[in-house]
């Protein structure tokens, strides 16, 4: 058994002790590092350490374990530095100030370098998809009760019928209505949570968030909120003269919700007396940010989520097949830079019920097979390597297992990005990938699970499609690296 305590006590010591560490969190495979300090960072060191699968260095340092490993470092990571995944440490340090000082000329040019991953636009989504990361456990597992009720359908349907129908006896049987209930609670209330993370990566009250977010969850016994597509319900509001739709914003309207309402707390904090500021602050925050929510967040909201909608309708059916190869191709080098979580309230936005395509997420397959691509390339490079690298072999042959049941990391940090030309051979063979997706029509109902096993989480009829899309991902890879991908020269500079 591996001594997560030890790895955890190494990757503190490595980035500069606990003193220097002022966030630390998890996401499905990586540990987050926010340094006060990078200049302090041994990197070398930390890719030296037992487990560590690769780094990613930018605004905050990402060190690739792998899923449940991670969840077990980040753990004993917290316990060293006493930091929680909810917590931010300010430093206080003399010592540590004139170091920065002192050695932040020396890095210049580094960061220079890093520069171009540390934008406000990465910081941006970097916060816009700590949002939603938290939730990826209950929409990979509503997601996975949907895929079981799926196939369910296939072993309990209506005979001598050719439509797929669910024998009414299970359909209406209690441990059926269990577990559809179960897989609908998630996506029927997402605003709320999402609204309480909102509020919470914006240091305000989740409480005061969540009650934003369920501004945006239609209720019937509520007045306002009864209009959910009904045109007939609801109460009229003033300027616009319509009705207010819970629904129509969608999940951004919840993430606007509450980071609102954190902004509003805080101001209100800055300046409400102490004696006053458990009534006050809590009751003006919701005072004020209700009526923002109903006059100006509900229809950006809007607004967005149908601009989303529409992007996605160009890239995925008027760009047809091209939208889908560049999407599939892109996500490798996206995923290399940490750069894919942007994608992650989109998911969510997708996936949402009351959207246009209904919950449907015809984005996600395309870039899952992304994976398959990458498979299929150190597939190639193991039939090259033969017996004459055999470090190379054994690299993929441990890493193969894991990348097919969609965790790359080991694949991408060990082995095709150090080489270089497999990962980009990897790339334009997940395209061809994609284009299979797009012509099955293949989308997904959640998140959370991808490799081979992402037919479990697909839209019904579409296991087979979302199969011949990976396969031709790890095809198309294999052929292209195979034939183009290979450098001895740099195999042997790297794995002897």
């Amino acid at each position: 058994m591996e001594n997560y305590k030890k790895i955890a006590e190494e990757v503190v010591e490595a980035v500069g002790g606990k003193s220097n560490i002022q966030e630390n969190s998890t996401c499905m495979t990586r540990l987050h590092l926010t340094l006060a300090d990078k200049s302090k960072v041994d990197l070398d060191r930390v890719k030296k350490i037992d487990g560590v699968m690769g780094t990613v260095d930018g605004e905050e340092l990402q060190i690739v374990f792998g899923p449940g490993k991670v969840t077990k470092i980040g753990e004993e990571v917290s316990a060293i530095t006493g930091i929680s995944a909810d917590e931010r440490k300010e430093v206080h340090n003399e010592d540590l100030e004139k170091d920065i000082d002192l050695q932040a000329r020396a890095k210049e040019n580094k960061a220079a370098q890093q520069a171009k991953h540390n934008g406000p636009v990465q910081v941006f989504l970097k916060h816009f998809a700590n949002i939603f990361l938290p939730a990826l456990p209950g929409i990979a597992g509503a997601g996975l009760i949907y895929g079981i009720l799926n196939v369910l359908k296939l072993f309990f349907r209506v005979p001598g019928i050719a439509a797929v129908q669910l024998d009414p006896a299970i359909a209406q049987s209690w441990w059926y209505l269990t577990l559809n209930t179960a897989g609908w609670t998630l996506f029927a209330y997402l605003p709320i949570y999402i609204g309480m993370n909102a509020a919470k990566e914006y240091k305000g009250s989740p409480i005061l968030g969540g009650m934003m977010g369920a501004m945006f969850v239609g209720n019937a016994a509520m007045p306002l909120l009864m209009k959910v597509g009904d045109p007939a319900a609801g109460i009229n509001l003033p300027i616009t003269g319509t009705p207010f739709d819970a629904a129509a914003g969608g999940i951004l309207a919840a993430v606007f919700g509450g980071i609102v309402i954190a902004h509003v707390e805080r101001w209100l904090r800055s300046w409400v007396p102490d004696t006053l500021d458990m009534i006050l602050t809590p009751l003006c925050s919701l005072i004020i940010t209700a009526f923002l929510a109903i006059f100006i967040l509900q229809p950006l909201g809007a607004v967005l989520t149908k601009a989303i909608f529409a992007l996605a309708d160009v890239l995925l059916n008027k760009l047809g097949f091209i939208g889908a190869y560049a999407l599939s191709a892109l996500q490798l080098p996206l995923v290399s830079v940490g750069l894919h979580r942007a994608f992650t309230p989109i998911h969510t936005i997708m996936n949402d019920p009351n959207g246009a395509t209904h919950g449907v997420n015809y984005l996600l397959p395309i870039l899952q097979v992304a994976g398959a691509g990458q498979v299929g390339a150190v597939i190639a490079l193991f039939a090259r390597a033969k017996k004459n690298h055999k470090k190379l072999s054994e690299a993929i042959l441990a890493s193969v297992p894991a990348g097919i049941l969609g965790i790359g990391e080991p694949l991408m940090y060990g082995v095709t990005l150090p080489l270089g030309k497999p990962f980009l051979t990897a790339s334009l063979g997940a395209g061809f990938g994609g284009i299979m997706i797009s012509l099955f029509h293949v989308g997904s109902v959640a998140q959370g699970v991808s490799g081979i096993l992402g037919f479990l989480i697909v839209n019904e009829g579409g296991a087979l499609g979302y199969l011949v899309g990976y396969v031709t991902a790890i095809v198309a890879a294999f052929i292209i690296t195979y034939f183009f991908g290979w450098n001895e020269e740099k195999v042997t500079e790297l794995f002897g």
